[in-house]
This record gives C-alpha cells, sequence and structure tokens, in this order.
C-alpha cells in the first residue's frame, strides 16, 4: 500500500525522531511511504485561535497537496483531528459548503498513525520490543476527537519486554492544549503537575503519547523537577528492537 506522509510543523522542526519511526514501521510492515515534500502547517493555530480564513487557506493547500493519495497517515492526533473536525466546521461557518464537503472528503483519508495500524491495516502486533515499564498518557484530541482509547493500548500491549502501567486519572487534560497553555499559564501549569504527579506514581520510566506537543509540556514539568522520565512518541516506541532485558 501507498502511503502519504503528513509529518505537522511540531515533528517536522523539533521532534524528526517520531515521523522517522513511521516510516520504519510501515516500511517493515511492507508498506510504501512517500512525503509530499510542498506540505505547510496544517493551519491548526490558526483554526483553535478564531482565524477561520486564514486557517481555510492552509487547509485549502493541504487539499492540494495531498489530494492524489487514497491513505494519509500522521503522527499527531491534534492535527489529523484538525484535517477531519476543524477543516469542515470552520468551512461550513464560513457559509462554504462547497468547501466544506471538499474538505470533509480528504479527512476520510486522513489517519493518525496507531488508528491507522489497528483500524485499517487489523495489525497490533508490529514486533517491537522495548524492555521498559510505561505509562500511556491520552492526549485530548487523541481521545475526545479522534476517540482512541484501546487502539494505541493494544499495541504498546503486543511490544516484547514493554509493561504498560496503569495511570490514574488517565483521561485528565494535561494542560497544554496549545492556545489554553499561552493564554491560562498558570492553570496550565497545575493540571500539568498533576498529570505529572499521577505518571511518577504508576513508577514508569517512560512516559508515551500520541502528540509530542503534549508530551513537550509534561516533559518540561518533569526536567524542571528533575524525574529523569523519558518521554517519547508511541511510534518512537512502536520502532523500537530493543533486545536487552533490563538487569
Amino acid at each position: 500500500m501507498k502511503v502519504a506522509l503528513f509529518i505537522t510543523c511540531v515533528n517536522d522542526g523539533l521532534f524528526a525522531d517520531a515521523p522517522r519511526a513511521v516510516v520504519e514501521v510501515l516500511e517493515h510492515l511492507g508498506h510504501e511511504v512517500i512525503f509530499p515534500s510542498d506540505q505547510t502547517c496544517c493551519g491548526q493555530m490558526h483554526l483553535n485561535a478564531g482565524y477561520r480564513q486564514e486557517g481555510l487557506h492552509l487547509a485549502q493547500r493541504f487539499r492540494d497537496v495531498f489530494e492524489g493519495f487514497d491513505i494519509i497517515v500522521s503522527p499527531s492526533a491534534s492535527c489529523v483531528g484538525t484535517v477531519r473536525e476543524l477543516y469542515v466546521s470552520s468551512a461550513r461557518a464560513l457559509g462554504d459548503d462547497a468547501l466544506g464537503q471538499e474538505l470533509e472528503e480528504i479527512g476520510r483519508r486522513t489517519y493518525e498513525f496507531s488508528e491507522f495500524l489497528t483500524n485499517v491495516l487489523g495489525v497490533t502486533d508490529v514486533g517491537a520490543s522495548f524492555h521498559h515499564t510505561v505509562a500511556y498518557h491520552p492526549t485530548c484530541h487523541s481521545l475526545r476527537v479522534l476517540g482512541l482509547d484501546e487502539a494505541p493500548k493494544a499495541l504498546l500491549r503486543h511490544v516484547e519486554g514493554l509493561t504498560l502501567a496503569p495511570l490514574h486519572d488517565e483521561d485528565q487534560c494535561c494542560g497544554f492544549g496549545g492556545m489554553f497553555a499561552l493564554k491560562n499559564p498558570d492553570t496550565s501549569v497545575a493540571m500539568g503537575r498533576d498529570k505529572l504527579a499521577h505518571i511518577r506514581a504508576t513508577g514508569a520510566d517512560v512516559v508515551c503519547a500520541l502528540d509530542n506537543s503534549c508530551l513537550t509540556h509534561i516533559g518540561g514539568l518533569s526536567s524542571r523537577a528533575q524525574t529523569g522520565l523519558r518521554m517519547m512518541h508511541v511510534a518512537e516506541i512502536l520502532a523500537s528492537r530493543d533486545r536487552s532485558p533490563r538487569v
């Protein structure tokens, strides 16, 4: 199968290991990954901030760049949620139903990575091995917008050597929320500290999620607290071939 990689701004600029891991896993499973180099920001920041027209210019660019692909995969639940939900609702809010219909169509072809593996390919075991205790944080966009609950957990449970630690109040927001963290920094930090406390209580040495933006928020608080926790995207764990058991 030919798959187009939607890399996203945050991953392209700061966390290249996550999209690289997506490519490694998909190629390991026998699929061809194409990277359309003309892709830019999907417009999530603009749309979240209320700049609908500006965001829709980027939505139209996304449509044009990816129109020739039947499958589009991304290691970002928040950006996939933008393509599926914000594109359509924003276009229709501005009275452009025709554009909304076009964007709805491309949204149906756009998948978050773990969702694509489990729901489209029907795969839960990708042959990974990772000998660590891991806490999985369900980000708001992955859980509430895309409805991804068991898909990433099923993939993690099939990783050789991995212990998936139960996380208390796992569905609580970490406090990042993009614009929310900028406009409400004190509340954002308080929520992040609560999330970090729950993570530390699991005894995990690695924290993973489907959004590097949330991992950055948790990771910043973790670094300041000198916890020693390691932040990893789920895709990086699925690409791991760590054959050395813990001592």
